[in-house]
């Protein structure tokens, strides 16, 4: 025991030898790292095992039943780093738990029932987890000194307004998701409403106790990521991010925000991902000039009709836009080159034209009515997505400009009936959906085509001989078929295909095809047991068929004349014979 660096006894029954006070692990010079987890420990168990061991940096008692963290608990450990206490019953923590750990860097405290935080004085810890508790407020005292603190994840618990951090932090990361903090203008960050005698009642000690109440919450000017995801936050107050300057993303997903609005002064400059998603949303303003950092814009799921025409293309960052399951419509590319929105056009329409960095557009379910020439000119898109809009029209060239660069393009759910896309032309297309629809044709691929994706599952395709997939088998990877009226003899190249085994057809056991036998009755098959000399011969029956058909048809014209020919002198025999 004397030179062991790490022991790990995880998994045992360690409180047995607690319980009977049996001799313990003794002396520990060395050891660096003890893994104490899953063992049924409980209050004053840890200590017994830890008690003489100078040197340990790493100690995790997770998984165990400890409901109270007592002042001396790590005496015997002065040199710990990282403490994990995940998964246990903490209800309380004596004051000089930790403070003594001058060491400590990293406390892993989630998932126990720690109700409240109050005068949080661990300067030293950079990494702190409370995640899963049940904490209703976190409170630091005013205080001039330096916090290490870099992460903080506060997420699913119990917090009613936005956490307390002293003025001089380092933090980079808040995860405050899945709380009930609502962001009003008399609770968020500079009213608190907390009595100071509350604190000194609180189970929850992290600071030695001081009679005074906080001032100043938002001191993050180092802040990189908020998350604020699934609260019940309705409205931001114009100054909550003015200390944020360097805040790099932020998700307010999942809230019930209606309006949200960046104007010229705002403080969110160095914002790349912004996660609106999931709200309420019935209003978006973002002035000119804003956001110019801005890549990635998610804003699904909202109640979005009428925009600012060039609320898009203004952003010069953006690379990607989720406006999915709103209700916006599209401006054409003369509006967009005009700057403005032109007669006739949607009064609430956005533009698409002219935003060089926006390569993934996702706009399904928008209720779209139509996609206008042009659409997208001078947008170089990799990815389109304008599925689930029953009733869309595609105008001709509505993609034009697209075929350089689009590789993925979803059209599943708009019941199209004509395509107007020629798709052949798009030399980078690897992914193509265009299920549930109605269309019964498509145009010829060639071999260059670099396609690996094919969805057309749904439509009403009876034969795809003349779109010449089968040219498609040295890239294509994935074809779904299901759901199509397809007619055995005019897809005898998926036998082929389906023996080759180059293509995967997801669902292939239940592919089946109409094979019309003698011109009596159409018989359901499975694709691939058709052969192609079972279609060559009732091919030659059709045309055997076609010839005597003609031959009737040829014979009887020809007889139907000489009997008019011969009806018609006996007719002027008679009149002759009678003058």
């Amino acid at each position: 025991m004397m030179s062991l660096l790490e022991i790990n006894l995880a998994n045992n029954h360690l409180y047995e030898l607690a319980q009977n006070r049996t001799e313990g692990i003794g002396l520990l010079p060395k050891v660096e790292i003890l893994d104490l987890s899953h063992n049924s420990l409980y209050n004053g168990m840890a200590e017994y095992f830890i008690k003489q061991a100078p040197a340990l940096r790493y100690l995790s008692l997770a998984d165990n039943s400890i409901i109270m963290i007592s002042h001396k608990m790590f005496q015997g450990s002065p040199s710990l780093v990282e403490i994990d206490l995940q998964s246990n019953i903490i209800m309380e923590i004596e004051e000089g738990a930790f403070e003594t750990l001058v060491n400590l860097s990293k406390l892993n405290l989630s998932m126990n029932s720690i109700t409240c935080i109050s005068d949080f004085n661990l300067r030293q810890l950079e990494i702190l987890d409370l995640s899963k508790n049940s904490i209703e407020t976190f409170h630091t005292a005013m205080s001039d000194d330096e916090y290490s603190l870099r992460r903080l994840d506060l997420s699913e618990n119990k917090l009613l307004h936005f956490p307390v951090f002293p003025q001089v932090n380092k933090l980079v990361t808040l995860n405050l998701s899945k709380n009930l903090i609502q962001l009003t203008a008399e609770s968020p960050h500079n009213k608190m409403d907390y009595m100071e005698n509350e604190w000194l009642d609180a189970s929850f000690h992290l600071f030695d106790q001081k009679q005074s109440r906080n001032k100043s919450s938002l001191y993050l000017s180092q802040l990189l990521y908020l998350d604020l995801s699934y609260n019940e936050i309705k409205s931001i107050p114009d100054e909550f991010f003015e200390s944020m300057l360097s805040l790099h993303t932020l998700n307010l997903s999942k809230n019930c925000l209606q309006a949200f609005a960046v104007t010229y002064d705002s403080a969110l400059i160095s914002l790349t991902v912004l996660d609106l998603s999931y709200n309420a949303l019935q209003n978006l303003f973002l002035d000119a000039g804003t956001l110019s950092s801005l890549k990635e814009l998610y804003i699904q799921n909202n109640h979005l009709q009428a925009l600012q025409f060039d609320i898009f293309s203004s952003l010069p960052s953006l690379r990607l836009l989720n406006l999915q399951s709103n209700n916006v419509s599209l401006c054409s590319m003369y509006s967009g080159l005009a700057k403005q929105r032109l007669a006739g056009e949607e009064s609430g329409c956005v533009s698409f034209v002219d935003s060089p960095a926006l390569q993934y557009l996702y706009l399904a379910d928008n209720m779209l009515n139509i996609l206008p020439a042009y659409t997208f000119y001078k947008t170089s898109l990799i990815v389109l997505d304008v599925s689930m809009n029953p009733g869309l029209k595609i105008e001709v060239k509505a993609l034009s400009g697209l075929e350089k660069s689009l590789e993925y393009l979803y059209l599943h759910g708009n019941s199209l009936i004509e395509l107007n896309i020629d798709l052949p032309c798009f030399s980078h297309l690897k992914h193509l959906n265009l299920s549930e629809n109605q269309l019964n044709w498509l145009p010829k691929w060639s071999s260059d085509s670099p396609l690996e994706d094919l969805d057309l599952r749904n439509n009403r395709f009876s034969t795809l001989q003349n779109s010449n997939i089968l040219a498609l088998e040295n890239s294509l990877k994935n074809l779904y078929l299901t759901g199509n009226p397809l007619n055995c003899c005019g897809n005898i190249w998926l036998s082929s295909m389906i023996q080759n085994k180059n293509v995967q057809i997801p669902n292939v056991e239940h592919l089946t095809c109409q094979y019309t036998q003698n011109f009596r009755y159409q018989e359901e098959m499975h694709i691939g047991n058709i052969r192609p000399e079972d279609c060559e011969k009732e091919d030659l029956k059709k045309i055997n068929f076609l010839i005597i058909l003609t031959f009737v048809l040829v014979l009887s014209v020809i007889i139907i004349g000489v009997g008019s020919f011969f009806c018609f002198r006996r007719q002027n025999f008679s009149h002759q014979f009678k003058a």
